[in-house]
C-alpha cells in the first residue's frame, strides 16, 4: 500500500498492478496494515481522523474521529480489530473497537520514544506512563483491554520499553542521562538492574535476540553490551575503534569506478542507455588490507542529539550475527559472530549508513546510504546493486517482505520493489 496526497493506492505485490484505489479526507501522514491484512488504516493527525478501508468489501469503510481531543499517533491491535489513538498531549490511548463499537481508554501514558509494546503472540500490551512525577508501566489483557499489573519502575525518566520475543520479560530504560536498564517479568516483578557507569551518556539503542538469549544495548561510549538471560549478566562487549587491525576481520571497501566505453562503439546521437552508463559510477566492494583506518567524525560537545555512540542494533533471524552501526563512523556496519563473540566483517561506505535490515528467513542484510544503490551482505560476501530507473532514485529507507523474497526501497517521493531470486536447495 502507499499514499499520494489524499488517495492510498493498493497494489499486488508481486506484479504492482492496481488492486483497490480509496480516497481519503484529508492529506493521508500514517498508513498501517492490520495483522491478517484485511484491513488498513489512514491517519490524518492534523484533523483528528482515522480512516479504515476493507480489501475484502470495498464498499465498507469506518471513520474514527477524535474531536478536540487531537491525534498524535495511531496504531492497530495484534488481533488487527482495534484500534489505539493517542490523543493531543498524551492525555490519554482510546482503544476502538471494529466489531462491537466500543470503546476504551487508557489514562497518562508517557510521550517517550517506545512507550506502547505488545508482545509477539498478541496477547499482552505493555504501556509507559507518567503520573504524579514518577514513572509507571501498565500490562494490559488484550483480549478484553482489562488491567493485569501496575508498577512503578526505579526510573529517572523513562525512555522505551520492549518485550523480549518470547513474551516473558519486559525490558525498560532511563534516558540518556542516566545508564539504567531494568528488567520485569511478567507480573510486574524486577528480575534484574543493570548499569554499566555512572556519569556520562548512558543507553542510545535497544535490541533483542530472536531467541530472547541476548540482550543488545547500544551506548553512547561507542560500546555494545551483550547480556545474557540467565543470569541477565553482561558476557561481553564490543567496541568500534577507528582502526581495525585484527587480520581474522574481513573489511569491505565500497569503491566507485566510471565504466570504460570502448571508442569504436560510440556514436553520435547516443543511445539513452550508452548515455546513461557514460555518466554513471559503478560501484563494487573490494577486500582490504589491514590495519584499516575507518572515518571518524569527532562530535560537536556543545550541540545536542550529539552523533556519537551506537544508534542501530539489529539481530539476524537465525540468532547468529549482530549488526551495529557507530555514529561517530557513520559510514560503517559492523557484523558481529554472536556464535564466536567476535568481530566477523566490516562494510566500510562512501556514504553514511541510513539504514539496514535483516531479511526475515536467512542471515542476510540489507542497507542504503541515501545513494541510487542497494547493498547486500550474506557469509558468502556481499554485493553493491544499482537501481535502475531514470532520474536520481536515493534509497533513504528499505523494508524486506515478510519471504524474504523481495523488499521496499523508498527515496524521499517514490518506491520501488526489488525482487531476488531464491536459491534452488
Amino acid at each position: 500500500a502507499s499514499c499520494v496526497q489524499h488517495r492510498l493506492v493498493v497494489r499486488d505485490a508481486s506484479s504492482l498492478q492496481v488492486r483497490q484505489l480509496y480516497t481519503c479526507l484529508d492529506q493521508i501522514q500514517y498508513i498501517e496494515w492490520s495483522s491478517d491484512s484485511l484491513f488498513i488504516l489512514c491517519a490524518m493527525y492534523k484533523r483528528g481522523i482515522v480512516q479504515v478501508w476493507s480489501l475484502e468489501q470495498p464498499d465498507w469503510h469506518c471513520k474514527i474521529d477524535e474531536g478536540s481531543a487531537g491525534l498524535v499517533a495511531s496504531c492497530w491491535s495484534p488481533d488487527g480489530r482495534h484500534i489505539l489513538n493517542t490523543t493531543e498531549f498524551h492525555l490519554r490511548i482510546t482503544v476502538w473497537s471494529l466489531c462491537t463499537k466500543s470503546v476504551s481508554y487508557i489514562k497518562y501514558p508517557k510521550a517517550c520514544q517506545q512507550g506502547v509494546v505488545f508482545t509477539k503472540d498478541g496477547r499482552y500490551m505493555a504501556v509507559a506512563e507518567r503520573r504524579d512525577c514518577k514513572d509507571f508501566i501498565s500490562i494490559f489483557v488484550c483480549s478484553n483491554w482489562q488491567l493485569l499489573r501496575h508498577f512503578d519502575t526505579e526510573t529517572q525518566d523513562l525512555f522505551g520499553i520492549e518485550w523480549a520475543p518470547n513474551g516473558c520479560v519486559l525490558a525498560a530504560w532511563d534516558s540518556c542521562l542516566e545508564y539504567k536498564l531494568l528488567l520485569y517479568s511478567l507480573d510486574g516483578r524486577l528480575l534484574s538492574s543493570y548499569r554499566a557507569y555512572e556519569w556520562p551518556l548512558g543507553i542510545k539503542s535497544v535490541a533483542w535476540s530472536p531467541s530472547s538469549q541476548f540482550l543488545a544495548i547500544g551506548s553512547f561510549d561507542e560500546k555494545v553490551r551483550i547480556l545474557n538471560h540467565v543470569t541477565w549478566k553482561k558476557i561481553t562487549e564490543f567496541e568500534h575503534p577507528a582502526t581495525i587491525a585484527s587480520k581474522k576481520t574481513i573489511v569491505y571497501k565500497e569503491v566507485e569506478k566510471s565504466p570504460s566505453v570502448e571508442t569504436e562503439k560510440l556514436f553520435f546521437p547516443p543511445t539513452r542507455a550508452l548515455a546513461s552508463s557514460l555518466f554513471s559510477t559503478q560501484s563494487k566492494y573490494e577486500i582490504s588490507q589491514v590495519p584499516v583506518s575507518l572515518q571518524y567524525i569527532k562530535p560537536v560537545a556543545d550541540r545536542a542529539n550529539p552523533k556519537m555512540g551506537v544508534g542501530m542494533l539489529a539481530f539476524s533471524a537465525d540468532n547468529c550475527f549482530l549488526a551495529t552501526k557507530n555514529d561517530n563512523i557513520p559510514n560503517a556496519v559492523w557484523i558481529w559472530d554472536i556464535r564466536k563473540l567476535k568481530l566477523l566483517v566490516v562494510l566500510e561506505q562512501l556514504c553514511p549508513i541510513q539504514c539496514l535490515q535483516w531479511d526475515p528467513r536467512q542471515p542476510r542484510l540489507a542497507l542504503c546510504t541515501g545513494t541510487s544503490r542497494v547493498y547486500l551482505w550474506s557469509p558468502a560476501g556481499c554485493v553493491a546493486v544499482q537501481v535502475p530507473g531514470e532520474g536520481d532514485f536515493q534509497i533513504v529507507s528499505l523494508s524486506w517482505h515478510s519471504s524474504g523474497d523481495s523488499m521496499v526501497l523508498l527515496s524521499k517521493d517514490n518506491f520501488c520493489v526489488c525482487y531476488l531470486e531464491r536459491e534452488e536447495v
